[in-house]
């Protein structure tokens, strides 16, 4: 079933991704300055993986291209409707009734009750969504944190139980792409999906999750006089390989990152948190 929804997909998506920098243009400088106000620590605690340095070639990469990872620390877990709640009950100006229409579109935190209540419907374990790039930021550096790159979420998500790297693997590849097939899950429980290599959990099959450069690799129509570009990248086969499935899986969220802007509050996007590390742990 996977292999023909792709048959029926890829012939639209004849497209090639254009590396920007990684400062973000969906973001105002007037934004950026507001941001700077320090917000009040809430007392969450979140136990995080240690991810040791490596490379790997990205989607849009080439054989020559290889991306550095330095050693870092991630969230194990999303964070949840609870951690999110003791965030805006200590910082007044995250809550719904005070967000700047700036910072946050009409539906931010659309799914709580209220401000300090998420309501009976909403499981608390399960990772909050309907949060804009401005309030992820903000609660991740109001921890010592930040957002991760989409190089570093990357990296860490092509791991399975098993190995760092299980792209190649077309068993993985099917299963992330059946996670991604299934609807309304974003009110499960955080920490149901197997545990990958480096110990963190729901990367794929529960909600999408917001980077530090979500803007930084654009989509753009593939242009048929360029000699570099790899055309059969999501075009034109009948037979699709495991290659195929891991492009894909990977194309599906380079796509829905291209169509963020920062004030964005979608029901199915959430975040975890990262920071820098020193340690060179050997797994």
């Amino acid at each position: 079933m996977l292999l023909s929804i792709l048959k029926k997909l890829l012939p639209l998506y004849c497209l090639t991704f254009i590396v920007i920098s990684c400062n973000n243009s969906n973001t105002s400088n007037n934004a950026n300055k507001l941001l700077n106000n320090a917000d009040t620590l809430f007392g969450v605690t979140a136990a995080m993986a240690n991810i040791k340095s490596g490379k790997y070639i990205p989607l849009y990469g080439r054989d020559s291209q290889l991306v550095t990872i330095n050693s870092f620390q991630m969230d194990i877990l999303p964070v949840t409707n609870a951690n999110y709640l003791a965030f805006v009950k200590t910082n007044k100006r995250w809550r719904k009734s005070n967000i700047k229409k700036l910072f946050a579109d009409g539906n931010y935190l659309d799914h709580w009750k209220n401000d300090t209540n998420i309501g009976n419907e909403m499981n608390a374990n399960s990772a909050i969504t309907n949060v804009s790039w401005y309030a992820a930021k903000a609660y991740c550096e109001c921890q010592g944190k930040r957002m991760s790159t989409v190089n570093e979420w990357e990296f860490v998500s092509m791991a399975n139980e098993n190995i760092a790297d299980a792209r190649k693997i077309e068993k993985y590849n099917q299963q992330i792409l059946a996670w991604y097939e299934k609807p309304n899950t974003s009110n499960n429980p955080v920490g149901n999906s197997l545990k990958n290599y480096w110990g963190v959990f729901d990367l794929h099959g529960l909600v999408w999750e917001w980077t530090s450069d979500f803007s930084s690799i654009f989509l753009i129509d593939e242009s048929k006089n360029d000699s570099s570009t790899n055309k059969k990248l999501f075009c034109g086969s009948g037979k699709f390989t495991k290659t195929d499935l891991m492009n894909y899986a990977a194309y599906m969220r380079y796509a829905f990152r291209e169509s963020l802007k920062a004030n964005y509050s979608l029901q199915n996007l959430g975040f975890r948190c990262v920071k820098d590390s020193m340690i060179n742990n050997e797994k």
